[in-house]
């Protein structure tokens, strides 16, 4: 019977924009990892999937009014692989602020620090303040895109580039390696000329799992030659449905099945006894919201900026943006009209979520929801996004977990001990596996003793 898949995504003390407000939570714990620690342990006793690390190279947003402090992801999971063992660690790094045998290299070093439990959330970085940390002009769309397709080849063959059983750990002959399993990957393409091999051993996972969040067209055709998760972010059923509909139809042409791709919506649930104790929650949040924050927050998903319009008045009609931002300025604008909005009301639907879906009910209403839209093709599992840390999460771990389980929609134990084996994915073979020229072998003579 097919199951549903469940992520956390962490964010600081909550994915709502006043939770570092809140008397539920500590803002001071946005940088103490015995908070990080302590959602990640309750991840892995919900027998979540996975946690993940949202990240970008700038500060993102107006740090004065919001707790914009964050910690360095593969810094942050390697410490969480410590304390955890079955729960697969996500972290997000660009390809267009980072050079592939880094990238290749620490995530390699993840997975083998944590058992086969890494992913790697591929983004492009779009924001031009992350150009300016490193003192370039932010390039455009398609050429993110171009660099990142070969920066995702260059990882691959450089995660392949020790075989399996390429160490002998040999103590009677002296061998710790063989190193005609050992290969140099001599990629030369547009943006990457790079040797190999690696200089660590290829990942228990065979490679780290891939996923990736963007909705764009170019987008979708990323995601459907890569990608192993999505990350999305829709409305909804209906636009769930057609996302998730037109993602799946775009593998056939990369050689790839549709179950070897999983699409996980956000969803941000405020949970309670009653749904007027959830929604009473809600509104305890709402009312914190700083609307210059929020006017700014706005501006930036719509790429306009909104501070000379009405906060009371509807949201203006904006021309569309880039084909690189269009999908969330489609997904607000599209929100805003539906159910006529003002600008004002606009702010209090994008604070819990920012364009997820945010759910105010019972345990029985959010699980409702979740099985409806996982039963009618509109997601494989969701990426669950806790309005507050560390008490959302407990919540949804605690009651909305077990009624799903209690239904044979979500595991009552771990399947593996991978993230890929949880996730229902193959371990991907070694491309120098099956055919091994002796000339991308390692020299023997050229390894340093």
């Amino acid at each position: 019977m097919r199951k549903l898949h469940l992520n956390a995504f962490i964010m600081g003390v909550g994915h709502h924009e006043a939770a570092w407000r809140h008397p539920r939570t500590d803002a001071a714990n946005v940088t103490d990892i015995r908070h990080y620690q302590r959602i990640a342990q309750a991840a892995e006793r919900g027998r979540l999937d996975s946690v993940f690390l949202a990240d970008g190279v700038a500060l993102w947003g107006n740090v004065r009014h919001n707790a914009l402090n964050t910690l360095e992801p593969l810094t942050l999971l390697s410490a969480l692989a410590a304390v955890t063992e079955h729960v697969g660690l996500i972290a997000t790094v660009s390809t267009t602020y980072n050079e592939p045998f880094h990238v290749a290299r620490k995530f390699a070093s993840l997975d083998h620090i944590s058992g086969g439990r890494a992913g790697w959330n591929i983004v492009t970085s779009a924001s031009e303040a992350e150009a300016y940390n490193f003192g370039i002009t932010r390039p455009d769309h398609a050429d993110r895109y171009a660099r990142a397709n070969e920066f995702l080849e260059v990882v691959e063959k450089l995660w392949d580039s020790w075989q399996d059983d390429a160490i002998l750990r040999d103590a009677r002959t002296g061998e710790y390696s063989d190193t005609t399993k050992v290969h140099q990957i001599d990629h030369e393409g547009e943006h990457f000329k790079v040797r190999g091999p690696l200089n660590i051993s290829r990942p228990p996972q065979g490679r780290p799992l891939l996923v990736q969040a963007g909705s764009s067209e170019t987008g979708k055709e990323f995601a459907a030659r890569w990608a192993e998760a999505v990350f999305t972010a829709q409305q909804t059923l209906a636009e769930g449905k057609a996302f998730y509909s037109d993602l799946k139809g775009r593998l056939a042409k990369y050689g790839r099945r549709e179950d070897e791709l999983l699409v996980l919506p956000g969803i941000s649930p405020f949970i309670g006894s009653t749904e007027a104790e959830a929604r009473r929650l809600e509104a305890e949040f709402q009312e914190l919201i700083n609307p210059a924050y929020g006017v700014a927050q706005l501006s930036n998903l719509l790429g306009h900026d909104i501070t000379p319009y009405d906060l009371d008045g509807p949201l203006p009609d904006l021309p569309g943006g880039t084909e690189g931002g269009k999908s969330r300025f489609d997904l607000v604008t599209d929100l805003a009209r539906r159910d006529d909005l003002t600008i004002r009301q606009l702010i209090g639907k994008l604070a819990g979520g920012r364009g997820h879906r945010v759910i105010a009910g019972t345990p029985e209403q959010v699980a409702d929801q979740i099985q409806e839209w996982f039963e009618n093709g509109a997601a494989d599992g969701f990426n669950v996004m806790p309005p507050y840390y560390p008490g959302g999460l407990d919540d949804f771990v605690d009651h909305v977990v077990p009624i799903l389980q209690a239904r044979e929609l979500f595991r009552t134990e771990y399947e593996g001990s991978t993230l890929r084996e949880n996730y229902g994915l193959a371990r991907p073979d070694s491309r120098y596996a099956v055919a091994e020229p002796e000339d991308l072998a390692v020299d023997a003579a050229a390894v340093p003793s």
